[in-house]
């Protein structure tokens, strides 16, 4: 996964300035982001500031980091009870 250009407290102040009443069309200009980037952004942080921000993307990479190590488990699970199987 690609590493964000712009870091949480650069986000949180981009959609601070929509809320200031400045429009998508000259943000994703100024700043380089497309607007379906700026939309999503908007969705998902609206309302947060940056410390915030930040402690999401530490959750979201963590849950990720959870989640791959699950799978792995999951899978030495299968093949471990499949072994087991297969010498009776």
């Amino acid at each position: 996964m690609r590493k964000s250009r712009f870091n949480p407290e650069q986000i949180a102040k981009i959609l601070k300035e929509f809320e200031n009443g400045k429009s998508s069309e000259a943000i994703s200009r100024e700043h380089g982001v497309s607007k379906a980037t700026f939309y999503k952004w908007r969705e998902r942080y609206a309302g947060m500031t940056g410390k915030e921000l930040r402690r999401i993307k530490e959750l979201e990479d963590e849950n990720r980091k959870l989640k791959q190590m699950y799978a792995t488990l999951a899978l030495d699970h299968q093949m471990a009870k499949e072994i087991i199987e297969k010498k009776f």
